[in-house]
């Protein structure tokens, strides 16, 4: 018995656009009846639609009634900071374009992860987003299924959703690179400025692309003063694992490093505790940087070098990426959210506190 042939994939706006030789922003417009077009383009974009035999989705029809007043916002652990605060700066982005953020918050438990083997979960959450009023949806630190699943399809049509969609690790296009390459390359130089070679990494867990993608970004910005990391840790983002995945490396292994770089501030947290209980002076004889810049990090004893990180205008700028697509021009916030703290904890290695 043979298998069913392939389903075709629904022609999006993008299609029609690409045949009709303009771009999908006039689509868009055309089929919301806005805009001033000369006739031989409105005429193109006509012949396109019949041709490829286009019919706008429900989002699609909302948006040309102008009932689609809704973003859709898929999340993942809401309650660590980047996830939280760039939500907040989405949402009021979203509102000053006359958008009402609506989230659905997946945390990442044990139960989810078994769920997500085969994007279950995932592909419900997103069919509870994939509406008549929702015009497009945000994805904040996705994990791999929801990756997986978009780099199968074009990207104005999303497997299971019909609406644009955006994801938080996609390059960012006022800055070209993502908040890991850029904060961490600011990590890189400050230690290698400071003389250290010997430099380990502690990491988040695999199960977020986030974690993934920020230890790629410190490889690279060490392979770029022709560095490997000596080390990789991995703990959970929390300061309990930062100080876990120290104990567990052992005093022995730690004196083979001159220096640690932690994914996130609870993390290195937790790592100047456990080098402080293997009686490791910092940063007289360890050097220690977070990442994410929480109001703590100045008040740990020593100070924490970090990169503060303006999450809220980075939710602003992935507000401002989906209006785009959807047809509605936003300019880019181009402000610099990235901002390095040095502080006590990092010093030249083998140099003594005084």
């Amino acid at each position: 018995m043979s298998a069913d042939p392939p389903k075709a994939r629904r022609p999006t706006i993008y299609d029609v656009a690409k045949e009709a030789g303009v771009s999908h922003q006039t689509v868009a417009m055309v089929l919301r009846g806005q805009g001033k077009f000369r006739p031989e383009t409105l005429k193109r974009v006509s012949a396109a639609i019949e041709t490829l035999r286009y019919r706008p989705n429900n989002a699609a029809r909302a948006l040309a009634t102008s009932s689609a007043n809704r973003i859709g916002a898929l999340v993942f652990e809401l309650t660590e900071v980047g996830p939280s605060k760039t939500v907040q700066g989405a949402s009021l982005r979203a509102a000053e374009a006359g958008y009402l953020l609506e989230i659905v918050s997946l945390p990442l438990d044990e139960h989810l992860r078994e769920q997500m083997g085969d994007s279950g979960a995932i592909g419900r959450a997103l069919g509870l987003l994939d509406r008549a009023d929702v015009a497009g949806i945000l994805a904040f630190a996705p994990v791999d299924p929801l990756l997986a699943t978009r780099a199968a399809t074009p990207d104005a049509a999303f497997g299971p959703v019909s609406v644009p969609l955006v994801m938080e690790l996609e390059p960012d296009p006022a800055h070209g690179r993502t908040l890991s390459d850029r904060g961490m390359s600011l990590v890189a130089d400050h230690l290698v400025g400071l003389g250290h070679t010997r430099i380990a990494y502690l990491g988040g867990s695999v199960t977020w692309v986030a974690a993934r993608r920020r230890s790629e970004a410190v490889r690279g910005a060490l392979a770029r003063h022709g560095l490997e990391v000596t080390t990789e840790l991995t703990g959970d983002w929390s300061a309990a694992s930062g100080a876990q995945a120290v104990r567990d490396l052992g005093r022995p292994a730690l004196e083979e490093v001159t220096a640690i770089i932690c994914g996130n501030d609870q993390m290195a947290l937790g790592a100047l505790l456990a080098l402080d209980e293997h009686g490791i002076d910092v940063p007289g004889q360890m050097s220690v940087t977070g990442f994410d810049g929480i109001p703590e990090s100045g008040f740990l004893r020593p100070p924490l070098t970090t990169v503060k990180v303006d999450y809220a205008s980075h939710g602003r700028r992935l507000v401002e990426t989906l209006l785009n697509r959807l047809g509605q021009p936003a300019e880019l916030t181009t402000a610099d959210d990235t901002e390095f703290l040095a502080r006590a904890s990092t010093a030249p290695p083998g140099r003594l506190r005084s």
